[in-house]
């Protein structure tokens, strides 16, 4: 089965039919699921659309920004995550490092970096098939006692006839809610990106091949609404915009990103303690902003967590995807917080 969709935006609420459709009932290690009998495609055309902005749905910007951010550097680190999502600590086994952590796959763990093989094969060599990008691991993984091993296992890069850059990835389970239509369809959206910017082209269709693919039913009740909600989407009303990741292409711009996304997740992991400073990287900027305001939300308390929130917020560019769903998400808990406490807030 495929879905073929322009954003995952517009995705959740097809999958969520499908599932409705048929969707059987199983059983799992982590809780009763719906799950469609045969491996489900995901086809996106506008990949770089890649933020939800359902409110049933309630995702987290700032967790996805992050990781996402946090992969493309390779990291493996848990302490940082926790700070976007406790749950992370429920993965690791040293209670240090996440096991299966898909950035550091990609850049280390097999000790080689697999980034600059495959965007320096495809400058070379523009019909090259034998791109592919490696996160499951036999010895690592195939029987392992783990809390934690890869979900999506191979990714795969080709140029298609005009050029472009498509990905596909093969997973083998799939959370269609927290997995496909949430964190992966950043993460990977976000990879892909950075590796046409690498090699120099544009960017193409990104697909998705689940073999389970499935949702819990507690957090799939809440979204029960979706089935029957009108349809509205921000990118295709022209309400938000998309930041490109990279300005120019190349080596030298992926380098100069590299070494400012080094310098933007010290600060996130610091505290932002240093004095910032402009890199010049329009995106970069914006997920400073994004991502400091997070940062004053965790660590201040009361009503004043959210007001000194969206006051960092109102000086990023308030046509972003990424600083629209961070104002909405800030201001739904802010909401709430001021149902519960009345007067008080």
């Amino acid at each position: 089965m495929e879905l073929s969709v322009r954003n995952v935006h517009q995705a959740l609420p097809k999958a969520l039919r499908l599932l409705e459709q048929d969707g059987v009932h199983r059983e799992s290690r982590n809780g009763d699921v719906v799950v469609v009998p045969y491996p489900v495609i995901t086809e996106y055309d506008y990949s770089t659309e890649r933020v939800v902005f359902w409110p049933e749905r309630d995702a987290n910007p700032y967790l996805h920004l992050y990781e996402a951010l946090w992969m493309l550097a390779g990291r493996n680190d848990i302490a940082p995550m926790v700070k976007f999502s406790k749950n992370f600590a429920n993965y690791s086994d040293d209670g240090r490092t996440q096991p299966a952590a898909y950035g550091h796959r990609w850049r280390k763990a097999f000790h080689k970096d697999q980034l600059p093989i495959i965007a320096h094969r495809l400058q070379k060599n523009p019909d090259d098939r034998r791109c592919v990008l490696q996160m499951w691991h036999s010895v690592y993984d195939l029987d392992s006692p783990s809390k934690d091993v890869p979900c999506n296992l191979t990714a795969t890069f080709q140029r298609d006839i005009n050029g472009h850059l498509d990905i596909t990835v093969f997973c083998r389970s799939n959370d269609i809610i927290w997995g496909t239509f949430g964190a992966n369809a950043v993460h990977f959206s976000m990879l892909q990106e950075y590796m046409a910017a690498w090699i120099g082209c544009p960017i193409g269709i990104y697909r998705q091949i689940s073999v389970n693919w499935h949702a819990y039913l507690e957090p799939l009740k809440k979204l029960e609404k979706l089935l029957t909600a009108p349809f509205h989407c921000p990118y295709m009303e022209h309400e938000v915009r998309v930041l490109p990741m990279i300005l120019g292409g190349g080596n030298v711009a992926v380098e100069k990103f590299d070494e400012q996304l080094d310098q933007l997740l010290l600060d996130v992991d610091t505290g932002f303690i240093r004095p910032h400073q402009q890199t010049g990287e329009l995106f970069l900027e914006q997920a400073y902003i994004i991502l400091k305001a997070h940062d004053i939300w965790r660590t201040t308390v009361g009503t004043e967590r959210y007001v000194q929130a969206l006051e960092i917020l109102a000086k990023a560019d308030q046509s972003v995807d990424w600083v629209v769903a961070s104002i909405q998400w800030i201001l739904r808990r802010m909401h709430t917080y001021s149902d519960k406490h009345g007067s008080k807030a």
